[in-house]
C-alpha cells in the first residue's frame, strides 16, 4: 500500500455509518456473516470484485478515492 492511499476498509466502515446503515444489514446483503464485515473494515487493500460489489450496494464509488489519489501524486515509473 502506498503511504497515501486510503485506508479502503475505514473509508467502506465511514461511508456505511454516514449512510445510518448498520454492519448487520451490510452482512445481509452481501451475504457474509457480521465478523467477515468486521474484518473488510480492517483491511487497508481489498480485491476490486468484492469493492465493486460494495459500491454497488452502498451507491458510493469507492474507486474514486483511488482516482482522486493518484492525480495528485507525482507520476512513477513502478509498474
Amino acid at each position: 500500500m502506498k503511504p497515501n492511499s486510503p485506508h479502503i476498509g475505514h473509508e467502506i466502515e465511514r461511508c456505511l455509518h454516514n449512510q445510518g446503515r448498520t454492519v448487520a444489514w451490510l452482512a445481509k446483503q452481501m451475504n457474509l456473516s457480521r465478523p467477515n464485515v468486521y474484518r473488510i473494515f480492517q483491511r487497508p487493500t481489498i480485491d476490486t470484485g468484492m469493492l465493486q460489489q460494495i459500491s454497488y450496494i452502498l451507491h458510493f464509488n469507492f474507486f474514486d478515492l483511488y482516482t482522486n489519489q493518484h492525480l495528485l501524486e507525482e507520476p512513477s515509473d513502478e509498474l
